[in-house]
């Protein structure tokens, strides 16, 4: 079976503002099966705002595992995404799920993988998924040379992502919090 590619993920901070957005776009193979696919959720009575890359089953089960240890801790993202990155490196079954998130709250934005990786970006600017190079790179020429907001700098990084990357799509979902 022909390997799934899906989803450019970017995160992006500015001015108290935060802003995730995720194309909508799923290709099997050299085809493009779904146009409209939503990768981005609101947790934690919209406080969290979760991006995720890789198989859909996987990213949906581990946002449920996130949005649990969010309850768990209060709604402390940082202790929730160390304790997820934990178990999802040590637990058998987790161990064997293929999805890479992105978590932000109005505080935080990290980058959540199988490997244990809880990362924190040196700059305010995080992406995942197949276009999230180019969506990243975009996002961070915005940033350093322009005044434009997060929602602004996301909507256009994206836009060029998905001009460059044939696995993104013009789609976009996107959620902001402050």
């Amino acid at each position: 079976m022909e390997k799934i590619k899906s989803t450019t993920i970017l995160a992006v901070r500015r001015n108290g503002k935060t802003v995730i957005a995720g194309d909508g776009q799923v290709t099997l193979g050299s085809a493009v099966v779904k146009h409209t696919a939503k990768k981005i959720r609101v947790l934690n009575e919209g406080k969290v705002v979760v991006g995720f890359a890789g198989s859909a089953a996987d990213g949906l089960a581990l946002m449920e595992r996130l949005e649990e240890k969010l309850n768990k801790y209060k709604g402390n993202l940082i202790k929730s995404a160390v304790e997820l990155a934990k178990d999802w490196r040590l637990d058998k079954y987790l161990r064997r799920l293929e999805a890479v998130m992105i978590a932000a709250d109005k505080n935080n934005m990290l980058l959540l993988s199988g490997n244990g990786d809880v990362i924190e970006p040196d700059e305010p600017v995080l992406a995942i998924g197949s276009g999230g190079d180019y969506a990243r790179s975009a996002a961070l020429a915005l940033y350093r040379n322009t005044d434009f907001d997060a929602r602004k700098i996301v909507e256009e990084a994206m836009k060029i992502a998905g001009e460059v990357c044939i696995y993104t799509n013009q789609n976009f979902v996107i959620e902001e919090i402050e």
